[in-house]
């Protein structure tokens, strides 16, 4: 049942260590120090969404409250993000409440998926999303800061507190901040961006939601064949355990490549579709592997596959589409598999910015 959307309340304190201590006490933290959300400080969060304070911009489970633009800014100061981050997050937030996404399942499963946050476009560079070297780790306010503040929302505004709501077995680093952007600067010719792929404008900016697990490294620094390249992706992405590999066809997943591996590929006549396709037909596993070593939901298999075929190969994602790419990172030859919750797709909004 939809709960009425959470109202701030002021509260008094003499300092802003008795803020913090009392922020921790009630469970309106991360574990980590938060900056206080005075008045003022979310007041200025609020003009710079462009929103009217008490508008929902959705709902979250699974206490099924409304994520007001106040709620959300009281979160992203206490994140420690910039005024500028707002629009990120309300197309986030919009993003993570849409049904296609499956917030429910993502919040409370005993899985350790996080909500990650993809941005791309012009708003990478204007606002300071790294892109490059550490793509996944610190040292940038924007990634850090913008992902902690959703982790924040769906703690304080949807109820994921580990152990209540969030029933994650072992969790994840990735719960506490989980934002990437992608590396234009890196596409080979012919590569269009992740949010073309998505059907938005070259101009446009966007940010996607996808339920993932932490990064899986794929460490190449060998192999300069496309070939060669794809066969060391493709293991990583079927090692027996993920959700994605376990025969959950329903669901999409993630392939981050870094500059260096998707110029290889690309140099190998490989388009970008080339690429879905041959991670489509050498990730699977077959039929005996996922019913003997691996927890298997044979209901969700698409009906061409033959459950009683031993040798029968079983794809990861129902079809080559769900397997998204995008180029981030610096060099190295590291690229990165990310699976998913594996259930339902990830979702992509537009982001309403004063920078367009």
């Amino acid at each position: 049942m939809l709960k009425p959307a959470l109202q701030a309340e002021q509260l008094t304190f003499r300092d802003e260590v008795e803020v913090i201590e009392a922020f921790h006490a009630r469970g309106w933290s991360d574990g980590l120090p938060i900056v206080p959300p005075t008045p003022a400080r979310v007041s200025r969060f609020v003009a710079a969404a462009g929103l009217a304070a008490g508008e929902a911009v959705g709902v979250l489970p699974p206490l099924w409250a409304a994520a007001t633009v106040e709620n959300i800014a009281i979160n992203a100061v206490m994140a420690g993000c910039l005024p500028g981050h707002m629009p990120v997050l309300i197309a986030a937030v919009r993003a993570a409440a849409d049904p296609a996404f499956g917030l429910y399942s993502v919040q409370a499963t005993t899985h350790p998926c996080a909500v990650l946050l993809v941005v791309t476009g012009p708003i990478v560079k204007a606002l300071g999303f790294n892109c490059g070297h550490g793509a996944f780790g610190p040292g940038f306010r924007a990634n850090a800061a913008v992902g902690r503040a959703m982790r924040l929302i769906l703690i304080n505004v949807g109820g994921a507190r580990p152990g209540h709501g969030d029933q994650s077995t072992q969790g994840s680093p990735a719960k506490f901040s989980y934002c990437i952007a992608e590396n234009e600067a890196a596409h080979p010719p012919g590569w269009q961006p992740f949010r073309i792929d998505k059907g938005f404008g070259p101009g446009d900016s966007t940010v996607t939601v996808f339920s993932g697990e932490g990064p899986h490294n794929i460490h190449d620094r060998v192999c300069l064949d496309a070939h060669t390249i794809l066969d060391t992706i493709a293991s990583g992405m079927t090692t027996l355990g993920n959700n994605n590999v376990t025969g959950c066809t329903l669901g999409d997943l993630l392939v981050v490549l870094c500059p260096e591996h998707v110029h290889y590929l690309t140099a190998g006549g490989l388009a970008k579709e080339d690429i879905r396709l041959a991670l489509y037909d050498r990730a699977r596993s077959t039929v005996r592997q996922l019913r003997d070593r691996a927890t298997v939901r044979m209901d969700n298999w698409p009906r061409w596959i033959d459950r009683h075929n031993d040798e029968m190969r079983v794809p990861i994602v129902g079809k080559p589409r769900d397997i998204n790419l995008l180029v981030s990172g610096g060099p190295g030859k590291h690229s990165a598999f990310i699976p998913t919750f594996g259930m339902q797709k990830s979702v992509t909004r537009r982001i309403e910015w004063a920078g367009e």
